[in-house]
């Protein structure tokens, strides 16, 4: 569904990817993996489009996508949930599940796709007309999924879901990332909590100071005695 052939991204003089190679295959839930800093978000915004790639290629269902704007990528079928939940703190939770379908003009289809959000996060529909800064931290999280899942996406790209929120939380957020796998969505997951992503996931790819080191079936990847000591702390 997704490869990412040799990419280099710079961030001024620095290398914040260098000749990265990856892919994600249709139903998968593929995980990056690494320390702060090591290139997983730069990843997931050259992807979509918000950060410039220096050289390499990026397709999708075959075709190139490298250096298209981020809403014809969204478009294309690639939406994310970025770091830090980033919704729209002043706008209720309907407007900013609206915004999410933004890229689409059929009033019914994005009528359809808000009730089978809401069906996925019955908390959404509850606070619809909450005042988006007002949510918890948990039901932020649950806004800017339903927000990326508002156009309808083939490939979900999440970037740390887990972080800031309390360990009950992770585990609730963890199984609707299972749940909107297993109903047929694709998803590329970054995440801190190794040991999460990698129990969701097929594969993984481990990633240090902008390059990939490590690669392979999830569960391997967890008995990897590199990775259990550098990143799941034992």
């Amino acid at each position: 569904m997704l490869a990412v052939e040799k990419l280099c991204v710079n961030h001024g003089v620095i290398s914040a990817l260098k000749s990265v190679t990856c892919r994600v295959d249709p139903g998968e839930i593929v995980a990056l993996i690494g320390a702060n800093g090591a290139g997983k978000t730069t990843i997931l915004n050259a992807i979509s489009g918000i950060v410039p790639t220096a050289s390499g290629a990026i397709s999708f269902l075959g075709e190139k996508i490298t250096g298209l704007a981020p809403h014809l990528i969204v478009r294309r079928g690639i939406s994310q949930v970025p770091e830090g939940r980033r919704v729209f703190a002043n706008m209720s939770v309907l407007e900013n599940l609206e915004m999410g379908a933004y890229t689409r003009g059929d009033g019914k289809a994005v009528k359809e796709e808000l009730d089978h959000v809401f069906s996925r996060f019955p908390r959404l529909r509850e606070r619809s007309g909450q005042i988006a800064k007002t949510l918890s931290g948990g039901e932020q999280q649950m806004l800017a999924m339903g927000r990326a899942l508002m156009s309808r996406p083939k490939l979900l790209l999440l970037d740390e879901p887990s972080m800031g929120l309390a360990p009950m939380l992770v585990e609730q957020i963890f199984a609707m990332i299972r749940e909107i796998n297993a109903g047929g969505t694709t998803i590329m997951l970054v995440e801190q909590n190794a040991n999460m992503a990698l129990a969701i996931a097929r594969r993984a790819y481990v990633l240090e100071t902008g390059s990939v080191v490590l690669s392979g079936d999830a569960r391997q990847l967890a008995e990897n005695p590199e990775v259990r000591n550098a990143y799941l702390g034992e």
